[in-house]
C-alpha cells in the first residue's frame, strides 16, 4: 500500500512539474492540452485504482460474511446438538425426583408406624420379660414346695415305717 501511495505522490510531482512548464512557455495551449489530458489519464488511473482496491474489498467483506455466516450455522448445529443432549437428561431426572418425592410421601408415615410398632414391641417385650421373671419366681417357689413336701411326705412315710416296725 505504501508503494502505491509513493507512486501516486510521484505521479503527483510530475503532474505539478508540468503545470509549472506549461505556464512559463510558449506552446501554452498545446501543453495545456497535454496537461489535461494527463491529468485526466491520472484522474482517471487514479479512479481505476480505487475501484480496483474498492472491488478488493468488497470480496474480502463478502468472504468474511461467507465464513461469519458458516460460523454461524455451526453454532447453532452446536446449540442444538448441545439442547439435543441436555433435554433427555432433564426429563429423566425430572421424572426420578418426582418418584423419589413420593416414595418420601409414602416413607414418612410408614416411619412413624415404624416407630409406634417398635414402641409397642418394646411394651410388650418389657411385659414379656416380666412375665418370665415371675414366671421363673413361681416355678422356684413351685419347686421349693415341691421338696419341702416330698421331705415332708418322706420323714411322714419314715414315721409310719418305724411305727409299723415297732408294731411288729
Amino acid at each position: 500500500m505504501t508503494t502505491q501511495k509513493q507512486s501516486w505522490e510521484a505521479q503527483q510531482s510530475q503532474m505539478q512539474q508540468r503545470v509549472k512548464k506549461a505556464i512559463g512557455s510558449p506552446a501554452r495551449e498545446d501543453q495545456e492540452e497535454e496537461l489535461s489530458r494527463s491529468a485526466l489519464a491520472l484522474f482517471r488511473a487514479k479512479e481505476e485504482e480505487i475501484e480496483r482496491k474498492k472491488m478488493e474489498m468488497r470480496e474480502k467483506v463478502e468472504n468474511r460474511l461467507g465464513r461469519a455466516e458458516e460460523a454461524t450455522k455451526r453454532l447453532a448445529e452446536i446449540r442444538e446438538e448441545l439442547e439435543g443432549m441436555t433435554d433427555p437428561m432433564r426429563k429423566e431426572v425430572s421424572l426420578i425426583r418426582k418418584k423419589i418425592d413420593l416414595v418420601n410421601k409414602e416413607l414418612k408415615p410408614l416411619g412413624i408406624t415404624c416407630q409406634k410398632k417398635e414402641r409397642e414391641y418394646k411394651e410388650v417385650l418389657e411385659l414379656l420379660n416380666e412375665k418370665n421373671k415371675e414366671k421363673s419366681q413361681l416355678v422356684a417357689k413351685l419347686m421349693e414346695l415341691v421338696n419341702e413336701s416330698e421331705k415332708l411326705r418322706m420323714k411322714k412315710l419314715e414315721e409310719l415305717s418305724n411305727n409299723i416296725d415297732i408294731l411288729h
